[in-house]
C-alpha cells in the first residue's frame, strides 16, 4: 500500500512539474486570432462618394417599431408624396450623400412593377428642383422573370436577349438627365443579381450592351453586385471582361451566424480585402464599391426569426467601424461607397432621420465620409 502510495505522489510531483514548466505564452488565446484587432478610424482628406438605395413599397410596413420624423409614409403605385420626397433629399444632402440608386425592373417582363419604379424616380425628378441631389439607376436583374438558368443561356432565345438590351435602353432619357451622376465621365449603371445573369459568354453580352448604349450617346461605367459573403473566384465567368467595378450585397443584412455577427466589421474587412487582392493578382480590370448598413432587424418581417439582429443601441458603434472598413478598401480613384439603405424601414437598415435616433445617422454618415 506504501509503495503503491509512494508512486501516485511521484507521479502526481512529476506532472505539476511539468506544468509548471510550460509557459501561459506557449498555448494559443483569443489574442492570437487573425480577426483579432481593432478597426480604427480612418481619416477624410478627400471627399467619398456615396450612394444610398432607395427602396419602393406600396405602404409602410405596421410592424415597423420606429417612426420617421417626416411621419409615416405610402408610395401607392411608386408615387412618393412630394413632401416626403424633398424631406429625403434635403436629409440625404444634409448627411453628405451624393446620390440615390434607385432599382428599376424589366420593361420587358415585368412592366407592372417597371411602371412602379419609375414613378420613384419621376418623384425623384420633380422634387429635385433645387439640384440637391444626384440619380443612378439600378437594372434589378432577375433570371426567374427571364425564365434563365444554367442549361438555359441568356443568348439561347434571341427574343429575350434583345429584351435585355432594350430593358437597359429604356433608362437613356433618365441617363441624360443633368443630375444623373457620372464616374470618370462615364454614366453609372448598377446591375443588381449580376451573379446570375446566366450566359455561357457574358463579356459578349456586355460589350454589345456597352456597343448599344455607345450608339445612344451612353458611355457606361457598370457595377455589377455579387452575392453576399461569396468569395472573389465564385463567379469570373459573369463578372472578368464585363463590369467596371463589383459591389457585394450588404454583409450588415440577413447576417446568419453569430460569429459574423460579433466579429461583423473585421470578417466583413477580410473578405473584400482578399476580394480586391485577388482581383488584382488575376488581372480583372475591376474597382471594387464597399456596401455597408446602419442596422438590421429580421424579426419586423419574419418575427420568428433567430438570426443575430444589428440594432441600434449603440450609439452608432457598429455602423462607424463598418464605415471605416468600407473607407479601408475603397478605390482610391473612383472613392464610391454604397449605403443600403435610404428608406428600407421594414428591414431596419435605413439611415433616414426617426423619431427614436434623430438625425444621428445622418450626421456620422457625413463625418465619416466627408471632409
Amino acid at each position: 500500500m506504501q509503495t503503491k502510495y509512494f508512486r501516485l505522489t511521484i507521479i502526481a510531483t512529476a506532472l505539476f512539474a511539468f506544468i509548471g514548466c510550460v509557459k501561459k505564452s506557449d498555448a494559443p488565446t483569443a489574442a492570437d486570432n487573425f480577426l483579432n484587432y481593432q478597426i480604427n478610424e480612418i481619416p477624410v482628406t478627400n471627399d467619398y462618394v456615396v450612394g444610398a438605395m432607395y427602396y419602393t413599397f406600396g405602404t409602410f410596413n405596421v410592424n415597423v417599431p420606429d417612426t420617421p420624423t417626416l411621419g409615416r409614409y405610402n408610395m401607392p403605385a411608386g408615387v412618393v408624396p412630394p413632401d416626403v420626397m424633398t424631406g429625403h433629399i434635403d436629409q440625404a444632402s444634409s448627411a453628405g450623400i451624393d446620390y440615390f440608386l434607385f432599382s428599376i425592373r424589366s420593361f420587358s417582363r415585368d412592366y407592372n412593377n417597371f411602371k412602379s419604379d419609375s414613378s420613384v424616380v419621376r418623384s425623384f425628378l420633380k422634387a429635385n428642383t433645387a439640384n440637391k441631389m444626384k440619380m443612378a439607376l439600378a437594372y434589378n436583374w432577375q433570371s426567374g422573370t427571364y425564365g434563365l438558368s444554367t442549361t438555359t443561356p441568356l443568348e439561347n432565345d434571341k427574343v429575350k436577349l434583345e429584351q435585355f438590351f432594350q430593358d437597359i435602353l429604356k433608362l437613356v432619357p433618365y441617363m441624360q438627365d443633368a443630375n444623373y451622376i457620372k464616374v470618370n465621365n462615364k454614366t453609372l449603371l448598377y446591375i443588381y443579381n449580376a451573379q446570375v445573369l446566366y450566359s455561357n459568354d457574358n463579356a459578349s453580352i456586355y460589350a454589345t450592351l456597352r456597343q448599344r448604349l455607345s450608339d445612344a450617346g451612353i458611355q457606361i461605367y457598370i457595377v455589377g453586385q455579387q452575392d453576399r459573403w461569396t468569395p472573389p473566384a465564385r463567379y469570373p465567368f459573369r463578372f472578368q471582361k464585363c463590369v467596371d467595378a463589383i459591389v457585394h450585397q450588404s454583409f450588415s443584412t440577413n447576417i446568419s451566424d453569430w460569429d459574423r455577427f460579433y466579429l461583423l466589421p473585421q470578417m466583413t474587412n477580410e473578405n473584400w480585402k482578399y476580394s480586391v487582392q485577388y482581383w488584382q493578382d488575376n488581372n480583372w480590370g475591376v474597382t471594387y464599391v464597399p456596401c455597408v448598413s446602419p442596422g438590421w432587424n429580421q424579426k419586423i418581417t419574419q418575427p420568428t426569426g433567430l438570426q443575430p439582429l444589428y440594432g441600434r443601441n449603440d450609439t452608432c458603434r457598429l455602423y462607424k467601424q463598418l464605415c471605416n472598413v468600407a473607407k479601408m478598401n475603397a478605390d482610391q480613384s473612383t472613392r464610391l461607397i454604397l449605403l443600403d439603405s435610404w428608406n428600407d424601414w421594414a428591414s431596419a437598415s435605413q439611415l433616414e432621420s426617426s423619431k427614436s435616433y434623430g438625425d444621428l445617422y445622418l450626421r456620422t454618415t457625413k463625418s465619416e465620409f466627408k471632409k
